[in-house]
């Protein structure tokens, strides 16, 4: 994509050297969307473990920022950080507790993407018929089939959230050639385990219904908050959309767009680590979509690059330093074990 658009490499870093201090609140906000996830993932961590047990919001904060800096240089969709948080998290809680909230939390994440990318199709509309947008046959169709395979994603959530997904999760893994043989082992050694994880989380749907509730939204929030990222970047270059609070709403509502189509897309495809020139496709498609040259993708693409990178350096530092001693609720079971 660098070598085939009409983009020289002088124009390039002319670019990148001009976004000077808008790079400051373009990685800051991380700080307020990092710290909106972490409020939810404590929603989620308070519904499900025993009041007995603890986790300080700074820990939660701290494993927040890592295990996203895990999830961008890690394949599997973007779960390379999960398995670091429950080995983390219970240090402080249990580890049944501390399995099922991530699990829960993930799937939250998951969740809100949904929800993200469903209500930005009726943005989309939206600007299509105050006639800011074009309307074509292919992108009906389009939205069309998206629109029900989110309609078919919610009902699947629904009845994760009712029955649990940690069991059917082992055996559709199993499914994967291959890896048959793993699932039987792992179900039989650790279905008790397993079972009571899907308990959990089908327990703070039904039970606790206001952490559900306030992570879920909390999770969306985070998405609005982060599109605010190619909102600076968009007024970096100029595109304000005529100015003014109406010129400046509209410009907000083009960045939550290029956020809902650049994350879909990379979800799809999410084999590949740092999502690598998936996002930089979505980016590019999007904005182009919009009506704006290709060269500006390129331009916000690489520069979300250098705030990933600025981001995952700061979570592998963060995972060498403070808080990994267990908590005196977990010394104290230790103690009792012994």
């Amino acid at each position: 994509m660098l070598f085939t658009f009409d983009v020289s490499f002088a124009e390039l870093w002319d670019h990148l050297c001009h976004a000077g201090y808008w790079l400051i609140p373009i990685v800051g906000v991380w700080i307020i969307i990092y710290a909106i996830n972490a409020w939810s993932w404590k929603c989620v961590i308070d519904g499900v473990k025993s009041p007995d047990e603890h986790v300080s919001n700074w820990r939660i904060y701290r494993l927040t920022i890592t295990g996203y800096a895990l999830n961008y240089s890690t394949p599997v969709g973007g779960l390379g950080g999960e398995p670091y948080r429950i080995i983390e998290l219970s240090k402080n809680i249990s580890q049944d507790h501390a399995a099922s909230s991530v699990i829960l939390y993930a799937m939250m994440h998951i969740f809100a993407h949904f929800w993200f990318w469903f209500i930005s199709i009726f943005i989309y509309l939206a600007l299509v018929a105050v006639g800011d947008l074009p309307m074509t046959t292919m992108v009906g169709v389009i939205l069309a089939l998206i629109f029900v395979l989110f309609l078919l994603a919610f009902y699947f959530f629904a009845k994760g959230y009712k029955h649990g997904l940690a069991v059917k999760g082992i055996r559709l893994a199993g499914k994967i050639p291959g890896l048959k043989g793993w699932s039987r082992r792992f179900l039989e050694r650790h279905s008790g385990t397993l079972h009571k994880i899907d308990r959990q989380i089908a327990n703070l749907h039904k039970q606790n219904k206001r952490s559900f509730y306030s992570a879920l939204i909390l999770e969306y929030f985070s998405r609005v908050v982060q599109s605010s990222e190619f909102f600076f970047m968009l007024l970096l270059f100029g595109i304000d959309c005529g100015g003014g609070w109406s010129g400046l709403a509209l410009t907000y509502l083009h960045s939550i767009l290029i956020l809902a189509f650049t994350s879909f897309l990379a979800n799809i495809i999410g084999f590949l680590p740092m999502q690598l020139g998936v996002q930089e496709g979505g980016i590019v498609i999007s904005t182009a979509a919009l009506g704006l040259k290709p060269a500006v993708g390129i331009f916000e693409s690489i520069i979300c690059r250098v705030r990933e990178i600025i981001w995952i350096v700061i979570g592998l530092i963060l995972m060498k330093i403070g808080g990994t001693e267990p908590s005196e609720y977990m010394k104290q079971k230790k103690d009792e074990v012994l």
